[in-house]
């Protein structure tokens, strides 16, 4: 499986990750933390092809671990998670998991893979459990920190489904109808083929979000509807049930949610597809990736959109900023660029996947990380749950 992992990241999505309108502890010993310059490794590696993911991801206020009067600063909360197709593309890795790489240093992070968001269209039943494991692996080959994030399953945590099953009765159908994604794949898929999952995924991907009080979400150009769907729900649930109204209840008043604002992913987070065919090793994908006859290697040109998304691909691998990319790259032809672009490839994906055989070989390990993860998510979204459950008027238990 292990060699696979690395080709999984070889085949773009057309699209920035998945991102929910409302998103998405183990100590990961250093036998998984190595790092990527430390490894050697052959430059020949097989691939195949895989399908895409689904991201969702928000950013809150989490709760002090003080008292007010301290002087340390409340970190925000990271909240983010994909679905489990046991396939990572490269372009989602790039705009997801690699940006989760730098924000578990300064944020509380929480991230899950999306398990419950899989099945809205068929899927194979014998694979779902498999995938979810591979993608939590991935997750910590990348560089996901238990240390510093907690890693989860989506239906490890029950609230989730419970809050969207309270926010369905506060959601109007018309809202659903008016989603492009689902008229989209409903249309493809047949009315007869298509589940009610598919019509209310995004208010599961609201329950996601709101369940960990998101103050920011990073906003993909396919999920700006969704967005807008979990801000409006957010704040139809407060109107119609916080306030006066819930401190009558017992409770606190005020608002029962945060209201989330868009967070612009960084610059060059937008991986277009490389191509649509299939490929076994890296440099056969490079080499296949549509060209144009401009000379020289620029960014930002509306006419050479291929050019500016390799450059972007390698400035994201390389760690290098645009301007020196710009530089380095300005005088050379395709030729030159891909077997520069194939070999900086290798040596970031290799150490991943080296990374990824290490830990899905140790179920152990793994289970521990995930079950940890749940437990901390579950603390945060139970004190959600309870306080919807009693605004809006439920027996407590």
């Amino acid at each position: 499986m292990g060699r696979t992992v690395l080709s999984q990241f070889l085949t773009l999505s057309n699209s920035t990750p998945r991102l929910s309108s409302s998103l998405f502890c183990g100590r990961l010993g250093s036998k998984y933390l190595k790092r990527p310059g430390s490894i050697r490794h052959n430059r020949t590696i097989n691939g195949d092809n895989g399908a895409g993911f689904r991201c969702c991801c928000s950013v809150s206020l989490s709760q002090p671990a003080v008292p007010e009067t301290s002087s340390i600063p409340v970190r925000k909360r990271i909240v983010s998670g994909v679905q489990p197709t046991g396939a990572i593309h490269l372009g989602n890795y790039l705009g997801a998991i690699k940006t989760w790489i730098e924000l578990q240093n300064s944020y509380d992070t929480l991230f899950f893979i999306v398990d419950l968001h899989a099945i809205t269209l068929p899927y194979d039943t014998q694979q779902l459990s498999k995938a979810t494991r591979n993608t939590a692996a991935i997750y910590l080959a990348c560089g996901v920190d238990t240390s510093k994030a907690s890693v989860f399953v989506q239906s490890h945590v029950r609230a989730h489904v419970e809050l969207m099953w309270l926010l369905s009765s506060a959601t109007p159908i018309g809202w659903l109808n008016r989603m492009i994604q689902f008229k989209e794949k409903s249309r493809k898929a047949g009315d007869e083929n298509v589940g009610v999952a598919l019509l209310t995924y995004p208010v599961l991907m609201a329950s996601d979000i709101l369940l960990y009080q998101s103050d920011l979400v990073p906003v993909g150009e396919d999920q700006k509807q969704h967005l807008e769907l979990t801000r409006e729900l957010a704040e139809r649930v407060n109107y119609l049930y916080g306030g006066r109204k819930w401190k009558k209840l017992g409770g606190r008043g005020g608002a029962i949610f945060k209201v989330p604002e868009p967070l612009i992913p960084p610059a060059g987070a937008r991986v277009m597809s490389l191509t649509d065919g299939l490929s076994k090793v890296i440099a056969n994908k490079i080499k296949r990736c549509k060209t144009d006859s401009f000379p020289g290697m620029e960014f930002d040109k509306p006419e050479r959109p291929e050019c500016n998304n390799l450059l972007s691909i390698y400035q994201l691998i390389s760690g290098k900023t645009k301007e020196e990319v710009a530089q380095e790259c300005q005088d050379m032809n395709w030729g030159r660029f891909k077997t520069l672009l194939t070999d900086a490839l290798v040596d970031h994906l290799h150490p991943i996947q080296v990374r990824h055989e290490e830990i899905i070989s140790d179920p152990a390990y793994l289970d521990g990380v995930l079950g940890e993860g749940a437990t901390k998510a579950a603390a945060i979204a139970d004190a959600t749950l309870s306080n919807v459950y009693q605004a809006m008027g439920f027996l407590h238990r």
